[in-house]
């Protein structure tokens, strides 16, 4: 199965990302596997030029996007508010997303969240900034962290972490304790749309062993949520990321 049809990406729609892990390589690898993919971010997001046909800085992305050109090198687009420093660009609110994806006839990718490059982590109370036109949302996990400390070091917000898990701050974690974070209702789940469809990712999978992590993980995720479509296990830096898929 390729990586849109694995993570229910591939129909013209607006794919949400949140977690951490592979946010930003799930968006730019779908950008680039799907026709006209719009990339952009309701949060602060890299400087992403690199992975993108163009960046548009623009406020107003619906009349950017109608005045792009339509070229087979036109795409993927990024569409952006302001760049906020030389490393990073803003996002935006969550209502212009929403405008963007019911203007355009392709797929819009967003980065809902923000994570400062960790392995897991758990939403704050202002996170996540998703659109309410979702109709996918990707909550994402690294394998790798499985047998790490509960830490700054690996998690972001290790705190809230630990408030979903009950898996102490310094604790080593386990595939339930990652398994619990993405299904969790103030964690992978957070403000997901009644009718968004949710495909949990576990990334990193690039080894036997850590293969069988993300199934263990897949299994305690799929077990103690009916709100799951699939778990999809993943090595995104490869070129077939899509390693595994549970339903």
């Amino acid at each position: 199965m390729d990586l849109p049809s694995a993570l229910a990406a591939d129909r013209r729609q607006c794919v949400a990302v949140v977690g951490a892990g592979g946010k930003k390589t799930t968006l730019y690898r779908l950008g680039s596997a799907l026709d006209r993919a719009v990339v952009t971010s309701t949060v602060r997001i890299p400087i992403f030029d690199e992975q993108v046909s163009d960046v548009v800085v623009t406020d107003d992305p619906v009349a950017a996007l109608a005045a792009h050109g339509d070229g087979d090198d036109a795409w993927p687009l990024g569409l952006v508010p302001e760049r906020e420093r030389d490393d990073r660009y803003r996002g935006y609110d969550p209502a212009v997303v929403d405008d963007l994806a019911t203007t355009h006839d392709g797929p819009v990718l967003v980065k809902a969240d923000g994570a400062r490059n960790r392995l897991l982590k758990a939403p704050d109370d202002r996170e996540p900034q998703l659109p309410s036109r979702a109709d996918t949302v990707l909550p994402i996990a690294s394998a790798r962290v499985v047998g790490e400390p509960l830490s700054t070091a690996c998690v972001h917000r290790p705190e809230r972490v630990s408030a979903l898990t009950g898996v102490a701050v310094g604790d080593d974690l386990d595939a339930t304790a990652v398994a619990r974070v993405l299904v969790n209702p103030e964690g992978g789940l957070k403000d997901v749309p009644d009718d968004a469809r949710v495909v949990a990712v576990v990334n990193m999978v690039d080894d036997d062993a850590l293969r069988a992590t993300g199934e263990r993980i897949a299994a305690e995720a799929l077990a103690h949520s009916d709100r799951l479509d699939r778990v999809v296990l993943t090595q995104l830096l490869s070129p077939d990321p899509v390693v595994e898929v549970f339903a």
